[in-house]
């Protein structure tokens, strides 16, 4: 069956870099376009970024471009999200989903179980 199992995050000081890391199986990973999303305490869910099963083209949410970087190793079914420059908003437990196209048309069919990131002082 298809897992999605995030991992690195944790607590970050402002300014503070973290990188995530999503292991994907039970499908293949390299025909599909993966994203990363957040929910911050009492807030719904905000798309943060995604990738082309191919890797050739990334996109990003405003809250992050500039700050966030997608990037995916189709060899070990992984997706990354590095993360510099971090802000105390971006706390949130962040979520690896898939998407159901090559191309990143956030229409997710999985997820995975989040990675909390912190970012305080």
């Amino acid at each position: 069956q298809v897992q999605l199992v995030e991992s690195g995050g944790g607590l970050a000081q402002p300014g503070g870099s973290l990188r995530l890391s999503c292991a994907a199986s039970g499908f293949t990973f390299s025909s599909y376009a993966m994203s990363w999303a957040r929910q911050a305490p009492g807030k719904g869910l905000e798309w943060v970024s995604g990738i082309y099963s191919d890797g050739s083209v990334t996109v990003y949410a405003d809250s992050v471009k500039g700050r966030f970087t997608i990037s995916r190793d189709n060899a070990k079914n992984t997706v990354y999200l590095q993360m510099n420059s971090l802000k105390p908003e971006d706390t949130a437990l962040y979520y690896c989903t898939k998407d159901q196209t090559p191309w990143v048309a956030r229409e997710y069919d999985y997820w995975g179980q989040g990675t909390q990131v912190t970012v305080s002082s």
